[in-house]
């Protein structure tokens, strides 16, 4: 079978999420699903989509200092090409420049023929000019140099900023323009987290316990999971540290009745089964049937019994569940995501501060529809992987302005080991550059049962 350029492929990935809004995971995992791409150069395709994505505004900024045209201004393959050179001169070590250029100007003869002159000027300018290249002051354009320096969305670096002051913002700044941790959950109804520490050893695959969860693995190196016996055999499940811990804040016991009402794809239904021994009912409902379809997958590889599946919209009132009361529920709500942009950079740059405003107010209307459906004495838990105060602390708020008979349920005394993790409100935020975790937010509410007249 012939092997495929991953430089290339690298470039059609990156097309299509330009041209298409295509998720990168998707289609990586979809071309290397071909067994085209052999050996190291999968890795190297990974890096590239990934390393482009996330530095893209870094590498424009380089671009635009040796480019007589603005780096928006040039046709899209001439970008793609010249982000894709530079990206392999300035950040890959295990590339050598001249390789970098030579390949990206071998790719550029087959695709814009006309522009590969123009781009081997312009890596070539950028190398011998690496040292000469200006950014903006840090001191006095603090925003645009974060937003270039560590490339994100100037309006996002602006909000990092306000939110944690300068030093603090860098610090989040670097850190979500790093890869993330790669981190999976024991299945505690199979195995023990040192367990599946020495299996995992035993695999091959390099790995430590996670700090914060009880039950989560960081693997170092691993290959393809999916192929690991470990996972097969249902010991597993990837879930970010930071995720790993909304369930437990949840407070779910054995026999109880737990509505999971944003499910997909099912990581947190799951480890809530776990924390409830398998015994009680965990309704996981999802807007999107397909995806409900993943949930089942993978609580039959997990061996577990107590979840059902549900198409349902969390912000209509007409639904399958609508006669169902619960004694908790679980509001994973949809986000902007900007806890998890080094996970999915290229969802940074689709975004603007209108879609907060917009997402805020689904989710509002999510807590609006569901809060009948929580018994007397019931919690609620609201969470988001998002850093913005806009759809997390303002959410809360508004929600308790229109429903007095919730109140804040602080999550300082009732789990005490997090203390760190806990903001002076008793709600749970976490920071990559802190936490070595994603950014999430959790908000642990209680209904208050009525009064008697």
């Amino acid at each position: 079978m012939s092997t495929k350029n991953p430089r290339r492929a690298a470039f059609d990935i990156l097309l299509r999420i330009e041209k298409e809004k295509s998720f990168a995971d998707i289609l990586i995992d979809h071309e290397l699903s071909k067994e085209i791409i052999k050996g190291a150069d999968r890795g190297l395709l990974t890096e590239l989509v990934y390393g482009v994505l996330r530095r893209q505004g870094t590498l424009d900024h380089i671009i635009g200092q040796f480019s007589s045209q603005r780096p928006e201004k040039l046709e899209l393959f001439v970008r793609l090409l010249l982000r894709l050179g530079v990206y392999q001169s300035f950040f890959l070590d295990r590339v050598p420049v001249s390789a970098a250029v030579n390949e990206t100007v071998n790719l550029a003869k087959e695709l814009a023929p006309r522009a590969a002159g123009f781009i081997n000027a312009i890596l070539r300018s950028a190398d011998r000019g690496r040292d000469a290249i200006s950014y903006p002051d840090r001191a006095q354009h603090p925003v645009d140099y974060l937003a270039v320096r560590y490339s994100h969305p100037a309006w996002l670096a602006a909000q990092w900023c306000e939110q944690l002051g300068l030093e603090d913002a860098e610090a989040l700044a670097a850190a979500m323009a790093e890869p993330p941790p790669f981190t999976v959950r024991v299945n505690t109804l199979r195995s023990s987290r040192q367990e599946l520490l020495e299996r995992l050893a035993a695999e091959g695959v390099s790995c430590s316990p996670t700090v914060w969860s009880p039950d989560g693995i960081r693997l170092n190196q691993s290959g393809a999971i999916t192929r690991l016996p470990s996972f097969r055999d249902g010991l597993f499940t990837v879930q970010d540290e930071s995720s790993q811990l909304a369930p437990l804040f949840l407070g779910a016991k054995k026999g109880e009745r737990v509505l999971d009402a944003c499910a997909a794809p099912g990581g947190k239904s799951t480890q809530i089964a776990q924390l409830m021994g398998d015994s009680g009912e965990i309704f996981a409902c999802d807007v999107n049937h397909k995806k409900l379809r993943m949930i089942k997958e993978t609580c039959e590889r997990l061996g577990i019994g107590s979840v059902r599946t549900f198409t349902m919209d969390a912000t209509s009132s007409s639904n399958a569940i609508k006669d169902t009361s619960f004694h908790r529920i679980l509001v994973d709500a949809p986000c902007s995501g900007l806890g998890v942009i080094r996970r999915n950079p290229e969802g940074k740059w689709w975004k603007s501060p209108v879609d907060l405003a917009l997402l805020a107010a689904t989710q509002l209307r999510i807590l609006e529809n569901l809060c009948d459906y929580l018994e007397p004495n019931g919690t609620l838990l609201y969470a988001t992987c998002s850093t913005s105060r806009q759809e997390n602390e303002e959410v809360i708020d508004a929600f308790l302005r229109r429903h007095p008979e919730f109140a804040v349920d602080d999550l300082r005394p009732l789990f005490p080991s997090f203390e760190p993790l806990f903001s002076e409100r008793g709600f749970f935020r976490s920071w990559p550059h802190r936490d070595g975790m994603d950014g999430f937010f959790a908000a642990r509410l209680k209904k208050q049962p009525r009064e008697n007249p």
